[in-house]
């Protein structure tokens, strides 16, 4: 009887983990670059009550008895479907179609990265995130720049005033992983590395399976409405019904405790 208290409770306890996930997506549907968080179980440690073993005849028997003894939540796996691209028509606005990162310089020097492509020009010139983070390697925009132009290579040129030839700023790289889910995510649309994610692979886009550039364009996030809540609906059935399991055990064992 208590077996089945401690089994429900750690049902309720996962599932109230996937409804963190399930609502941190909500939260984010509308972020640019966010990427879908999911919840994955495994089943614990198994008892075995009673071993499968040959019976008195020379047979096996056709099994043994185990009880399981709950779930647990053993990562949260990450989905990094294309998210839906948004046009704006903001020049520095910038979309990756497909795989890869956008590199930037956190303000303690580490090199992080990102899908969110909303980009900005800070007080020095530099093309830099919402945060104001620069891209890595930088790439300063002149102050008389009347048009500024990201070919789907990544090379970023721009026409000044009363200039006649387009001048060649930079070229920005993208990022890939071995395993872009053993990436940590460190907010603010930002991810770190980790040995799970493997080292990065950095180079132009358009080359070695990285995604090309679109200018003028956002990636939008990739979570799905009804998705998210046709499972909060599963998941909030879930957990009614490992509360019930306690209660049901409960009377059980108060019904066992009054026995005379």
């Amino acid at each position: 009887m208590f077996r089945s208290l401690n089994i429900a409770a750690t049902g309720m306890t996962a599932q109230e983990t996937k409804l963190d996930t399930i609502s941190n997506n909500l939260a984010n549907v509308n972020t640019t670059g966010y990427k879908r968080q999911d919840a994955q179980f495994e089943d614990l440690l198994y008892q075995t009550v009673r071993a499968a073993a040959p019976n008195a005849q020379g047979g096996a028997q056709p099994s043994g008895t185990q009880v399981g003894t709950g779930v647990r939540v053993v990562n949260t796996s990450r989905s990094f479907a294309q998210g839906t691209t948004q046009q704006t028509g903001n020049p520095l606005d910038l979309a990756i179609e497909g795989a890869g990162f956008f590199t930037v310089q956190k303000t303690s020097g580490e090199v992080a990265y990102t899908r969110a492509g909303n980009l900005k020009v800070d007080a020095t010139g530099r093309l830099c995130s919402n945060d104001g983070l620069p891209l890595e390697p930088a790439i300063n925009i002149p102050t008389d720049a009347v048009s500024v132009t990201v070919g789907s290579d990544g090379m970023v040129s721009a026409t000044t005033a009363g200039g006649r030839t387009t001048q060649q700023l930079g070229q920005i790289q993208i990022a890939t992983f071995p395993n872009p889910n053993g990436l940590d995510a460190a907010g603010h649309n930002l991810f770190t590395p980790t040995a799970a994610s493997g080292e990065p692979t950095v180079g132009n886009p358009g080359t070695d399976s990285r995604g090309a550039i679109l200018q003028g364009a956002t990636e939008g996030s990739n979570v799905e409405m009804v998705t998210e809540m046709v499972d909060l609906i599963r998941t909030q059935r879930a957990y009614e019904i490992n509360s019930k399991v306690i209660s049901a055990a409960a009377d059980m064992l108060r019904n066992a405790t009054q026995v005379r």
